[in-house]
């Protein structure tokens, strides 16, 4: 009768370990599927801005090279550039939330609201699976 309730004991404890184990591993691999897709949209998001910041650049040096034809002097040209940009940036400063920080936020939250989704909707497959499948007695 020991044996039987050592034996128990000792199975339990080891499906125990194995359920534990096997729990960090899925999340471990959740964490990784996370991570990866956030890391994806974050350089994503970097290579697009960078993109950006170059289109900007060039279009300043045409400008400025544009005006200063036009003006006679590559001086005024560039200067008038330098101004068209310092008032883009005043206004982005003064819009950031409305064009910038709520956009990304709307963004994230979208990315993470149907990854949630998404594992809600294997979390109901795993239990209609387990619900359909005979038990071994």
């Amino acid at each position: 009768m020991e044996d039987n309730f050592s034996n128990y004991f000792s199975e339990t404890g080891k499906v125990a370990r194995d359920y534990v184990e096997t729990r960090l591993d899925l999340l471990k691999l959740q964490t990784a599927g996370k991570l990866s897709k956030a890391l994806g949209l974050f350089f994503s998001l970097m290579m697009a801005f960078l993109l950006f910041f170059f289109v900007i650049v060039f279009l300043g040096m045409v400008l400025g090279f544009w005006i200063g034809e036009m003006t006679g002097s590559f001086t005024i040209g560039f200067a008038c550039a330098a101004a068209v940009f310092i008032v883009l940036f005043v206004v982005l400063l003064i819009f950031r939330k409305k064009l910038i920080q709520r956009p990304l936020a709307n963004l994230l939250v979208s990315e993470l609201v149907d990854e949630i989704q998404d594992d809600d909707e294997d979390d109901e497959h795993d239990i209609e699976n387990m619900e359909t499948r005979k038990p071994n007695i």
